[in-house]
Formats: structure tokens, sequence, C-alpha cells
């Protein structure tokens, strides 16, 4: 009899573990479940802002590339001076400046304006042979006025401004090709001269074309 009630026990045990165990996996289980739903569900949510992100950045730029496209097939470019170059692209970003949104100088190119991509968008170049204020017109790009420097832009290299990394590489990449100087700088440049540039009357028929 004790033999008996001590087997019972033991089932009886066995029986609420394998119970306890089996509510343990289904408890698991559905927390699993909510975490890959929460992930998935978060997953998504990024995936379209990126996708957003990245469809206006693509058109303001494919934007900017018709608008340059009009500009120099309505130009008469033979009184204009002609120049090789090398054209890279940069950002304002770590990856090309090694500052970020933080910094004070974030953004801030060496005559002191904001870098801009517009009808007239900032660009780098070897103040020995561009100096700051130089404006060229560059095929594929638009016009260029000289804005800043750096170390690695020398000779006859210039770096032009985009938003991001993704126009740079899809945009542009390296270049080799002819620009046209439209006006020699004097070393000076400022907020109120780019953004006199941005609304000439003038030009404003190629943004609207651009758009269309």
């Amino acid at each position: 009899m004790g033999i008996s009630k001590k087997l019972f026990s033991r089932v009886i045990l066995s029986i609420l573990f394998i119970i306890a165990l089996f509510s343990s996996f289904k408890i698991l289980a559905n927390v699993q479940i909510a975490t890959i739903k929460d992930w998935f569900s978060d997953a998504i949510v990024i995936n379209k802002v990126f996708a957003e992100e990245n469809k206006s950045t693509i058109t303001n730029e494919s934007i900017m590339k018709t608008m340059a496209k009009n500009i120099e097939h309505n130009t008469n470019w033979n009184n204009y001076k002609k120049v090789t170059v090398t054209a890279t692209g940069y950002t304002a970003g770590r990856e090309s400046t090694g500052k970020s949104p933080k910094d004070h100088s974030y953004g801030i190119t060496y005559s002191g304006v904001e870098v801009k991509r517009d009808l007239f968008s900032t660009i780098a170049a070897d103040l020995n042979i561009f100096p700051i204020g130089t404006i060229l017109f560059i095929p594929g790009y638009g016009y260029g006025v000289v804005a800043d420097k750096g170390a690695a832009v020398k000779g006859h290299h210039l770096d032009l401004y985009f938003q991001t990394v993704g126009d740079v590489f899809e945009h542009w990449g390296k270049k080799k090709l002819t620009v046209y100087i439209i006006k020699q700088g004097t070393g000076r440049f400022t907020e109120s001269d780019l953004k006199g540039l941005n609304e000439q009357n003038s030009l404003q028929v190629f943004r609207q074309q651009s758009k269309n």
C-alpha cells in the first residue's frame, strides 16, 4: 500500500510537471510570436520612412539634373572660357567633412555660406585656381559657386555638394569633364549673394520647366 501511494504521488507530480512545462512553452511561444510581430511591424514602418525619404531625395536630384540639362541646351557657351576638371561629390556629413549635425559648423563652408543644392549650388575647389565666389557651369550638375575648399581638393579638381551620400553615388560618382567659367571670384561670397543668384528672374523659367 505504501508503495502504491508513493507511485501514485510520483505519477501526479509528473503529470503536474508536464502541464506546467506545456504552459511555459505556450507562454514563451506567444511572447516570441508577439516579439516577431512587433519587430516585423517596426521593420515595415522603418522601410516606409526610408522609402519616402529616398524617394524625396531622388526626385529632388532628378529635378536638379533636368534643370541643368535645360540650361545647357538653351545657352550659348561659345563666349565662356572652358576648362577640364575632375569632379567628385561630397555631403555635409561625417563621411565627407568629419562633422555631425551636433557640430556648430556643420553644413557651413569655408566662405561662411551654408551648403546648398539649387539653381546655384555650393561647391569646393582649389582656391588658387578658382577663388571664392567663382561661378562655373558644370554639365549634368548645373551652376556651381565656389564657396568651400578641401584638403584633398587640389589643382583642377572640384567637389560638388549633394544632399545625401546616395545622391553622390547614384547621380554623380567621379567624372572628368569640361566646365565653363561664368565669372571669376573675388575671394568673397555671402549668403545674400547666393540668395540673389538663386532668385534671378531670368532663370526661374528653368526651375518651372524642370518641375513640369
